[in-house]
Parts: structure tokens; sequence; C-alpha cells
């Protein structure tokens, strides 16, 4: 997996720690603000993950692996998603990071994703991640 261009994003959300943490590891409120996706995982290091869905009219099966967990702190975790396009091979897997810290009462929530090949999938990838971090915050800030 080659570290090519990467895409950050941040959001300070409303609510404790605890629920943000909850939020990355909850298939039913993952469900609530990542497009609909079911994701499935025992979110242990080395275990698969799976998100299924429909976007646009077709389904999807996307997967990755658990690759760190530091509970109520950081979780990081491989993704190939069936619509990029590309064979299922380890060098077509993108990272994905997600940090969590205390931001004064409530949590600081970044996400970063690696393995982006131009400018225009950052953009790309910069829009989807701030359209799920805004839907996370008005879960969480509604659940708080």
């Amino acid at each position: 997996m080659a570290t090519k261009l990467k895409s950050t994003n941040s959001i300070s959300i409303n609510a404790p720690i605890e629920l943000a943490w909850q939020a990355l590891t909850d298939p039913a409120l993952i469900k609530q603000y990542l497009f609909g996706t079911t994701v499935t995982s025992d979110w242990k290091l080395g275990s698969a993950i799976t998100y299924t869905g429909e976007w646009e009219g077709k389904s999807y099966e996307d997967k990755g692996q658990i690759m760190d967990v530091i509970p109520f702190k950081h979780l990081h975790t491989t993704y190939w998603s069936g619509m990029s396009g590309k064979a299922d091979e380890p060098q077509n897997y993108v990272n994905v990071y997600y940090d969590i810290e205390r931001d004064g009462d409530g949590t600081l929530v970044t996400v970063t994703q690696d393995g982006i090949e131009n400018e225009e999938g950052v953009e790309h990838m910069n829009k989807n991640w701030g359209t799920v971090l805004q839907e996370m915050k008005k879960v969480l800030e509604g659940l708080k």
C-alpha cells in the first residue's frame, strides 16, 4: 500500500469521547451517518471489516482489515471498494485513520485517508469525509 496523497478532515463534536468512539465502532450508529452502510466487524486487531449497502442504485460490498485499535483514541483500518474499478489486491487498499481526542467539553474527530492518486481524488475524499463528519456530528449531538 503505497502512500500517495492524503485527505485529512476534522470536526469538533459536542459529545463525550466515549460516544464518539461508539460512533466509530457501533454498526447501528455508523449506519446513521455513513450513507446507510451496514458495517460488520468484531473490531479486533487483524479482523475483517465489511461495508455493504446501495449507492446510486447499485449494491456494493467493500472491505478492509482492522490494523490498529486504541479504544477511545485511535482506529486504523484498510479499505477497498469495488467501485474503485481496481482489483481486490493489497496494493489497491487505502489506509483510513480515525483519531479522537478531548476538545473542551466535546470531542475532536479526525479522519485521514491515504493512497489517493491525484488532487482531484483528494478533493473528492475531502468532500466525502466532510459530509460523513457533518452527519456524525448531527447524530451524536442529537443523542447526548
